[in-house]
């Protein structure tokens, strides 16, 4: 099943003061990626750059997150570009999502996601055909 990573859940690869989703995270990764199902899209890359590198109590140095994010660059990736972005806003404007969720949804449904990994959105909310699961929920 190809699977879309939400910036979040990739965040928690590299969280040291979330053990228990750093675990849950890197379990999911693991078996998406070796699979060859994972996507992602240029957002994410973005977002997860900046957030390694500055929002994380024990944030990574560049160097490393620059190589995380070459790493990633090896899966499948969506570019947000400018129709996407329409999308998107057109998406915010008739659902109602933060345009950053919007976006991310819409470039699940480009890269041909059919479910969606988040903490974002509601678990167990399906959007034109992309299932939203919350990893971090359950076992």
């Amino acid at each position: 099943m190809i699977t879309f990573i939400g910036t979040n859940v990739l965040v928690y690869l590299f969280d040291a003061d979330a053990p228990e989703k750093k675990e849950r995270a890197l379990e999911q990764f693991a078996t998406i990626t070796l699979a060859g199902q994972a996507v992602l899209s240029t957002q994410v890359l973005q977002e997860l750059f900046v957030i390694v590198t500055r929002t994380l109590q024990t944030p990574l140095p560049i160097d490393p997150a620059e190589q995380v994010v070459a790493e990633l660059s090896s899966l499948p990736i969506v570019s947000v570009d400018a129709p996407l972005v329409l999308r998107a806003i057109a998406r915010q404007r008739t659902n109602g999502y933060a345009f950053s969720d919007s976006l991310i949804i819409e470039a699940a449904v480009a890269g041909g996601a059919e479910r969606l990994l988040t903490e974002d959105l509601q678990h167990g909310q399906i959007v034109d055909g992309l299932r939203i699961e919350n990893p971090f929920m359950g076992g």
